[in-house]
């Protein structure tokens, strides 16, 4: 496997700077110092919560290949994917995505223990589905096994009996909204006063735009796949447009095999 090369500061693969490049893996400590999260995040919810997205696209622009990102992903992404949760509190997924990409629960890594339990976390993070419908099979292992229960966040007018079947299975209910609807700006709010400062979300496109709209996203790690599908994929975000667009800054950027790993982050954070 090739080395993942920082484009933004190509001499760190380099023991001396004006030497050639070492190809080689980077390990995954290295890749969590990379992706850390801003040092002023707590587990005991001090501190201004950070959402991070993590999302992968094709050159034009495709989200998903047969309604899934597997299919236009790569090891070296899914060694970033498991990194960024591996420091994570919390990871946010809408439901459709739970049910596409059949979610099971986050584990604890021995590669990141050591970390977590320095930065206060628990072994593994949570896992919070986005659901206004509740339309969830809670028989399932995100839900019935996880290391971290899991949390179910709907809005108030959420069937009751809905409500009642997520907290019998063991997951935590989390009201973000009124009526059916979910209110993304307080998703962020509620997760972070229970400790969950450092959230992670991997979708889908429709929750992504969400929060975008909110104006809550701080950081969006995107992998571009050397790929081209063509179809009517959807975009890594969707749902309507925000007035005016927000400019995030480039924070750096990695290559392998014509991947490129970029990360992003408001210019205001």
């Amino acid at each position: 496997m090739r080395s993942l090369f920082p484009v933004t500061d190509l001499t760190r693969t380099a023991p001396d700077p004006s030497g050639p490049l070492i190809d080689r893996e980077w390990s995954l400590d290295e890749l969590a110092d990379a992706y850390t999260y801003p040092p002023d995040l707590r587990a005991d919810g001090a501190g201004t919560p950070w959402l991070r997205a993590n999302m992968v696209s094709t050159l034009d622009g495709a989200a998903q290949h047969d309604g899934r990102s597997q299919g236009i992903s790569c090891a070296a992404d899914m060694r970033i994917f498991g990194t960024l949760r591996g420091l994570a509190d919390v990871v946010i997924a809408g439901a459709e995505t739970v049910r596409l990409e059949g979610y099971r629960p986050a584990r604890a890594r021995e590669a990141f223990a050591a970390r977590r339990a320095a930065a206060g976390q628990g072994p593994a993070p949570a896992v919070a589905v986005v659901t206004g419908s509740m339309d969830l099979d809670f028989s399932l292992p995100l839900f019935t096994e996880p290391l971290v229960p899991t949390l179910v966040v709907t809005g108030a007018g959420a069937p009751s009996d809905r409500i009642a079947a997520a907290r019998k299975a063991g997951a935590e209910v989390v009201i973000a909204g009124e009526g059916g609807r979910v209110d993304p700006a307080r998703v962020v709010r509620e997760l972070a006063d229970r400790g969950l400062t450092r959230q992670l979300t991997e979708g889908g496109p429709r929750l992504l735009g969400q929060f975008v709209a909110a104006g809550v996203l701080d950081e969006l790690c995107l992998t571009v796949s050397p790929m081209l599908t063509a179809g009517d994929a959807q975009r890594i975000a969707g749902g309507p447009g925000v007035a005016v667009p927000e400019r995030f800054f480039l924070a750096s950027l990695l290559e392998e095999a014509g991947f490129l790993f970029s990360r992003y982050r408001r210019t205001d954070r």
